[in-house]
């Protein structure tokens, strides 16, 4: 039996023998059937299409990166408009140090500061300035508006019922992935 040789597309598969000595036959991926595979490129193409859609109208009508907005965002629903740059990484989904880079582009600009915790030196505040929840409040109109023509709109009620359960799902099994693989690390 081959193993079968993956191409860019992580379903499409060209027939091959790629095994190498000591290979366990167990290993054998599931390859993707060709509705899988329809499935998993249309996602990828959301995946690839969607960000950049919605950085494209955030640069053009606030001057804004997609993950900028996210953390004026998420400062803005914040007590006092302010957050721990551990639980604002979290919130973004990003590394503390792609944060820190954000976060100096931001404080450039005016929008944010940082300032060490008031009840915990070790830690940093993140914190939004009038400036950017000013600039935040006249970004979300049309980004509601293009997030509304490209998502929402574009599907019946009960697509975008079950699109929010698929995502949820889709957003539990990363998060589980992660998790073990930080047990794992830490073991």
């Amino acid at each position: 039996m081959s193993n079968e040789a993956v191409s860019q597309d992580a379903g499409h598969t060209e027939r091959e023998d790629s095994r190498r000595p000591g290979d366990d036959a167990a290993a054998e991926p599931r390859w993707l059937s060709e509705s899988e595979l329809q499935v998993w490129r249309a996602l990828t193409l959301l995946i690839a299409r969607l960000p950049s859609a919605l950085e494209s109208q955030l640069q053009r009508d606030s001057g804004l990166s997609f993950v900028e907005y996210y953390v004026l965002a998420g400062l803005s629903d914040a007590p006092q408009r302010t957050m721990r740059m551990s639980q604002l990484a979290m919130f973004t989904y990003s590394e503390l140090s792609r944060l820190s880079h954000v976060m100096t582009r931001l404080e450039r600009r005016g929008l944010v500061r940082r300032e060490p915790d008031p009840t915990d030196g070790r830690c940093t505040n993140a914190i939004l300035t009038d400036e950017g929840y000013e600039l935040l409040v006249a970004a979300a109109p049309r980004h509601v508006t293009t997030a509304r023509e490209l998502v929402v709109d574009a599907l019946d009620s009960d697509q975008l019922q079950e699109l929010g359960r698929i995502s949820e799902r889709i957003v539990a099994s990363i998060d589980g992935r992660l998790e073990r693989e930080t047990i794992a690390r830490e073991a």
